[in-house]
């Protein structure tokens, strides 16, 4: 998924680029997202085990030892850098590094102290779509920054989504999520809000210019299902069918919308 929003990233960029630059921002940008995950789950190997989703992962089921997965990590980041930093610019290199390292030393903690750690964690897990623009451009621009925030808000849904389908799980980890800390009527209310901001987010490309007619009618009939989806929680008890359906939904969304935005950029 964030290899896809990547590729939007690029693909939306007014320059061509080349393939050694497509294929440095989009291996450089894999090896990231994955040291995060190695970071993570030797950080989490304990609540890992108490959790029905997370205790086969290699650290916690004790397949993979918490010192292999922290060197793991440390080679991927690494790596992760240095293929940026030759392959595109800067800007990229110290963007994906921000990302790694607020992911790890922020979110990750954040998590165990407060339900606001969804909110701050979204911000290194929307990077993937600013990497392929900064990797064209060079530059931080508007287009690229509506990319980061479709993809910032769109995860509030889909990260709701996921613990209030296993909020039995992230209680006994002691994870402070919003059905944990608030319940799950004000789950579903955030979810509903944040899904309604993405409606506005995702059109916004259309006014800047970089996409046309094509993608703004996509885009709205995409952003409108998602949040009906979030919206039919209201009218539901909390037996886990809302949260399962609001899931599938965002799985589906993103790539909707990219192909949309590739479509658009093809006819246009």
């Amino acid at each position: 998924m964030c290899l896809v929003t990547t590729l939007g990233g690029i693909w939306l960029a007014p320059r061509s680029a080349d393939w050694l630059t497509v294929s440095a921002v989009l291996l450089g940008s894999a090896m990231a997202v994955a040291a995060a995950g190695a970071f993570n789950m030797a950080l989490e190997r304990l609540p890992d085990q108490k959790m029905a989703r997370t205790a086969d992962r290699p650290v916690a089921a004790g397949r993979v030892s918490v010192l292999t997965a922290v060197r793991f990590g440390f080679a991927l980041s690494l790596a992760s850098l240095v293929v940026l930093a030759a392959g595109t610019n800067l800007l990229t290199t110290v963007l994906a590094a921000a990302a790694i390292i607020s992911y790890v030393l922020i979110y990750t903690p954040m998590k165990y102290r407060s339900p606001l750690a969804l909110f701050v964690g979204a911000f290194p897990g929307a990077v993937p779509p600013l990497l392929g623009w900064t990797a064209v451009m060079g530059t931080v621009d508007p287009p690229g920054l509506v990319l980061a925030a479709i993809l910032l808000v769109w995860q509030m849904p889909h990260s709701l989504a996921i613990v209030s389908r296993r909020v039995d799980d992230y209680a006994r980890a002691g994870v402070r999520c919003v059905p944990v800390a608030r319940g799950q009527a004000v789950t579903r209310v955030q979810a509903t809000i944040w899904a309604a901001v993405l409606v506005p987010v995702s059109l916004l490309l259309a006014p800047l210019g970089v996409a046309g007619w094509l993608y703004f009618f996509g885009a709205l009939a995409l952003s409108l299902g998602y949040f009906f989806c979030a919206a039919w929680g209201f009218f539901r008890s909390s037996d886990g069918r809302w949260a399962t359906v609001l899931f599938f939904a965002s799985l589906l969304y993103l790539p909707a919308l990219t192909v949309v935005l590739i479509v658009d950029a093809l006819v246009a």
